[in-house]
Order: structure tokens, then sequence, then C-alpha cells
């Protein structure tokens, strides 16, 4: 018996690594990308994450009974969580773009800080002070992050990876809600119905003059996120939510050291000592009863 749990366990852990290695190599390709093709930003990203999220919902759902694409229109919380995950996600796109990697991802990653004080206001759940204590300690950590001596471009794109977490806070929130009467695959497809909608009027217009070959590169990064999602859930099934919140915080460092090597993104040591802090911190709040379970079903890295 303990056996058959320790195994389980293994495959939980296994699942959940893969799922953070293939939210990293989306980061990355659309960084690259971005780097060598000047027509690419965060709204084409966008926009082949939602058709190649949409492929998948309907390869993998369609057949079940479960999905329900009609209710992405007639349920007014489900719209809403998908109008404002496609406006994160854009987001998060565009300070992948313009910030790096690492530096996109750590800040998108404070979302779970926003979430804790939103369930709060619009759920009523309890704070407990301890949790209290490490949201205050996780925006020092932020502050530190994203105050250390930039242009005033940087701090713009900065102030809009936050705005970016704080919507992906308020989508992890109605996510909660929406369990009660929804499945996770109609859930998950109204991101991505609601992202080409958000998306294709402002970069439809430019993906002809993208070569080809982008095509198929940004339609395989939007499959990859959409497989890390679905490898992600499947992980849960192995592992407490604590656990897998724990592990998901590996996705700052796996990307921060991607864009390293790949693109010679640094840091210094006090944004070091700043994103530590706030990683960190995220860690303990996602471990906190009652707040973890609306955390760590649908995250947004990658919204």
């Amino acid at each position: 018996m303990h056996s058959q749990t320790s195994t389980n366990e293994t495959r939980g852990v296994v699942l959940m690594m893969t799922s953070v290695l293939l939210f990293a190599v989306n980061v990355l390709v659309i960084r690259g990308l971005a780097l060598h093709m000047p027509g690419i930003d965060g709204w084409m990203a966008s926009l082949f994450r939602s058709i190649a999220g949409f492929i998948v919902v309907i390869l993998c759902f369609s057949r079940g009974g479960n999905l329900s694409l009609h209710h992405v229109f007639t349920n007014p919380l489900l719209t809403l969580r998908g109008i404002l995950g496609s406006i994160a996600i854009v987001l998060f796109y565009i300070t992948v773009v313009h910030l790096g990697a690492g530096r996109a991802v750590v800040i998108n990653l404070t979302y779970p800080m926003f979430a804790a004080i939103i369930a709060t206001l619009w759920l009523r759940e309890p704070l407990r002070p301890l949790t209290f204590a490490w949201i205050v300690t996780g925006f020092a950590g932020l502050c530190i992050f994203l105050g250390s001596g930039h242009s005033s471009a940087t701090l713009f794109y900065n102030l809009l990876g936050v705005a970016g977490a704080v919507l992906a806070a308020i989508v992890v929130v109605i996510i909660r809600r929406l369990h009660s009467t929804e499945h996770s695959s109609s859930i998950y497809a109204s991101q991505c119905i609601f992202g080409l909608f958000v998306s294709l009027p402002v970069s439809g217009p430019s993906v002809g003059n993208l070569p080809p070959s982008s095509w198929f590169i940004l339609l395989g990064a939007g499959a990859v996120v959409a497989f890390g999602q679905l490898t992600m859930t499947f992980s849960y099934r192995h592992l407490t939510v604590s656990k897998g919140a724990s592990l998901q915080m590996a996705l700052p460092l796996t990307t921060a050291l991607g864009g390293f090597f790949l693109f010679g993104e640094r840091f210094s040591a006090l944004e070091l000592t700043g994103a530590a802090l706030t990683i960190a911190a995220t860690i303990q709040i996602l471990r906190a009863p009652k707040l973890t379970p609306a955390l760590t079903k649908h995250p947004q890295p990658a919204s």
C-alpha cells in the first residue's frame, strides 16, 4: 500500500515538473520569436495560443459530453472569465516581449497574493493572520524586485505585468465559483474563445506579414502550453494541492535559467533577493488551507 502511494506521488511529481517545463518552453519560444521577428508581439502570441488551445479542447473533450460551448455565451460569469483571462494573457505576453522571460514570469506568478485578498473581499473567505503576514512579505519582495533602478519604460511594463497578475487573480476567484456549475473544459474553452475575440482585431491583419514558418512555431507554442495545462491537471490526481502548488514555483527558476542561457537575461543581487522573497511568500500562501483549491486548478502563467 505504501509502495503504491509512493509510486503515485512520484508519477504526480513527474507530471507536474513536465507541465512546468512545457510552460517554460512556451514562454521562451515566444521570447525568442519576438527578438528575431518584430511583428510578433503579445497580441500575436495570444491569438495563436487561443487557436491552439481551442483545437486541443475540441480534440480532447468534445466527445465526452462535458464541453458546453454555448455556456461560454449564456453564463455571464463564464463570459467574464473568458474576457478577463484573455486580457491577462495578452498583458503577460507583452511583458515577456518587453521585459524578458524570467522577469515576466516572476511578476505574473504573484497572482496568488492578489487572489487571496480578492477571495477575502468577494467570497468572504477568512484570511488567517499568518497568510496576511506572508502577503505583506510577498508584496515587500515584489516592491524590491520592481523598484531597483529601472527606466520609466521598464517601470511601465512592470506595472503592466502587475495589472495582468491582478486580472489573473480575479479570474482564479471566478474559476472557484464556476467549478460548482461548469466543467473544466468549458472554463478553459471560454479563455480560448474570448482570446480570439480580444486579440484577432489587433493582430489578425498582421498575420499575413509573418513568414509561414512562424505560424507553425506559434501554433506549436500554443499547443505546448495547452498540454502543459492538461498535464498539470492530471498531476493533481496523485499530489496534494499544497505539494503541487509548491512544485509550480519551479517555473520562475526554470524560465529565468532559460532566459539567462538563451538570451543573456540578467538579474541584480537586489532583484534576486526580492524575487526570492516573493516566491517564498507565494509558496506559503498556496499551501494555506482553503485558499489552495482556488489557486491551483487553473493557474495563468501563462495565465
